[in-house]
């Protein structure tokens, strides 16, 4: 049996996935209002996506009532693995290290002092 097909889904899908993510099931309406939250999208456009998404398997639909209510079909951390392992070959030479440096030398996304101290916990559960 083939290993299932991995999605490759774009910044606009992601930015769906992450409120199916957090939210579970949404319809079309709840998603484009959390979107226009934060930029400027047109509830067609918003349909258009949700369905593309549907046809790709990234949402499933459940259209057994007028309104149709959406959740993610993918899984959250394994989009992110995927994601973020062809991040490090593409943009920092195949180098976790580069990432980390970047990412917490970062003025505009500093690390919370909790966050700073989960890594730190996986830094000393790393060198055991």
């Amino acid at each position: 049996m083939s290993a299932p097909k991995l999605i490759k889904p774009t910044e606009s899908e992601l930015e769906i996935l992450q409120i199916l993510w957090t939210r579970g099931l949404a319809t079309v309406r709840e998603v484009h209002e959390e979107l226009a939250k934060t930029k400027e999208a047109g509830y067609t456009t918003t349909l258009k996506l949700m369905q593309i998404m549907n046809e790709k398997g990234i949402v499933k639909r459940d259209d057994s009532m007028r309104t149709h209510v959406y959740q993610a079909a993918v899984n959250k951390e394994k989009t992110q693995k995927h994601i973020l392992g062809k991040m490090i070959d593409s943009l920092f030479g195949g180098s976790p290290t580069q990432l980390v440096i970047q990412a917490l030398g970062d003025d505009n996304h500093k690390a919370s002092r909790e966050e700073l101290d989960k890594i730190q916990q996986l830094l000393d559960s790393l060198k055991k």
